[in-house]
């Protein structure tokens, strides 16, 4: 590609956004943004909603590839992912293992814990746990989030044993499995992966340190830092290591994994996300800026990445 000209024939594009997920109002931002761009550029791109049409009439109506900007359960999770490879449409980031395997942050700790990449200790919560014991393992402040949820849904930071059964219902709402997590002091990172390439490590400052739905979304006073102000060795460490992390987790085309770095520099892989936001506030967008990648080059070449299998 030259600047944001395209010099791939991408023939008729779906971009799939909304979905019914609950981060449905986020993959709207994010779709849309991600539609402007690509039809900007001149590519025949189209708004596609699962919600509003049956996903099957891609192929009946001539689509050619798919740019998934769907976010959560029904589209983040290898479920669409599978149905566009019965259909034989090329589609944008992981495939159905590594999508299906993201979204649960539960066995996603597992594999990356069985692999040596260090990930905070952590307990799954049911109606009939011991929440004592559960403070008792983990400490306080613990972080509890539903399995299978992203864009903080749900999640709450628990900071005395009382609260921790409200924490679980609350996370329940939405998902049957509830994750408990020992809570990590440090700086909050992410570091975003196009192809083989780890992009820039980007820091985040948010207000109360609360780095919640609102603060990602809705409003412009968390910070954030790139270049994140690490020395390039510790920066490069932790580009590697993310890699690392997509690469024993079968991810490919693009994603983010979110970690959190101590005092003393040791890091602490979080999760990972194999459809990122691509709203005004995402990071993914942000770090490949400070490569030299606009917004629209980025959307070329994640879509020149569609593939099967």
């Amino acid at each position: 590609m030259r600047g944001n000209g395209v010099s791939v024939n991408f023939g008729k594009v779906a971009v799939l956004l909304g979905g019914t997920s609950a981060e449905r109002e986020v993959s709207l931002m994010s779709g849309g943004a991600v539609l402007a761009a690509l039809q900007a550029a001149g590519v025949d791109a189209h708004g596609f909603d699962p919600a509003q049409q049956d996903l099957h009439i891609l192929k009946e109506q001539g689509f050619d590839r798919a740019f998934i900007a769907l976010h959560g359960r029904g589209g983040e999770d290898g479920t669409v992912q599978g149905l566009l490879e019965l259909l034989k449409i090329p589609y944008t980031g992981s495939g159905v293992m590594a999508s299906a395997l993201a979204m649960d942050k539960w066995r996603t700790k597992m594999v990356w814990a069985a692999c040596g990449l260090p990930t905070p200790r952590y307990a799954i919560l049911a109606a009939d746990t011991d929440w004592d014991a559960v403070v008792a393992e983990l400490g306080l402040p613990i972080f509890v989030k539903p399995v299978h949820e992203g864009s903080s849904m749900g999640a709450t930071k628990v900071t005395a044993a009382g609260q921790l059964k409200a924490a679980w219902e609350l996370a329940a709402r939405f998902d049957d499995l509830v994750l408990a997590e020992e809570f990590i002091v440090g700086a909050e990172l992410t570091v975003p992966f196009l192809g083989e390439r780890a992009l820039p490590v980007i820091r985040i400052e948010a207000p109360g340190g609360k780095y919640d739905y609102q603060n990602k979304y809705f409003t412009d006073e968390t910070r954030y830092l790139c270049p994140s102000g690490l020395p390039a060795e510790q920066e490069q460490a932790l580009q590697a290591l993310v890699m690392k992390s997509a690469r024993v987790l079968g991810c490919r085309g693009w994603g983010r994994a979110d970690l959190m770095l101590t005092a003393e520099g040791r890091p602490y892989l979080l999760e990972m996300n194999t459809s990122p936001g691509m709203t005004g506030h995402s990071l993914v967008p942000m770090a490949a800026k400070a490569v030299g990648l606009d917004f629209t080059a980025l959307c070329l070449a994640i879509l020149e990445d569609a593939r099967l299998g």
